[in-house]
């Protein structure tokens, strides 16, 4: 146990990231929840690990635990794209499209050139167009 607690937490980390990523390319959700779960609890301030457990979170739905952690990436990390993307695309599911766009837009700015960040920024503007209110005329 005090081995534990003085060793270098980082190479143990890796390896639950590295098989809990595996698992959740072969479709195994449970196993890799729990292996990312752990590496991040390992290494909180590793944003790799903290992106494959948010995407996690994402694809199974769990839309508000995905934009918590994508969120504190990017408070962390200011300038990850990825991360403003992941976040907005969960906000855009959790029907937070005005600051869904507001990420989108951050992304495209720092990534002008990906053509999925600005096809989900115009979707997401769009949704936003249509779902506001119209004046009293209608």
């Amino acid at each position: 146990m005090d081995r534990e607690h003085h060793a270098a937490p980082e190479p143990e980390a890796y390896e639950l990231f590295q098989r809990g990523t595996r698992f959740l390319r072969e479709g195994h959700p449970a196993q890799a929840a729990m292996l990312l779960e752990r590496a991040a609890r390992l290494a909180p301030g590793k944003n790799s690990i903290r992106e494959a457990l948010a995407r996690f979170y994402f694809q199974l739905g769990r839309h508000d635990q995905a934009a918590q952690v994508f969120r504190d990436i990017t408070e962390a990390a200011p300038t990850n794209d990825y991360a403003h993307f992941g976040l907005a695309c969960s906000l855009v599911n959790l029907g937070r499209l005005h600051e869904a766009c507001r990420h989108f837009r951050v992304a495209v700015a720092m990534r002008p050139d990906h053509a999925v960040y600005r096809l989900r920024l115009a979707r997401c503007e769009l949704r936003l167009r249509r779902e506001a209110p119209t004046g009293a005329d209608g």
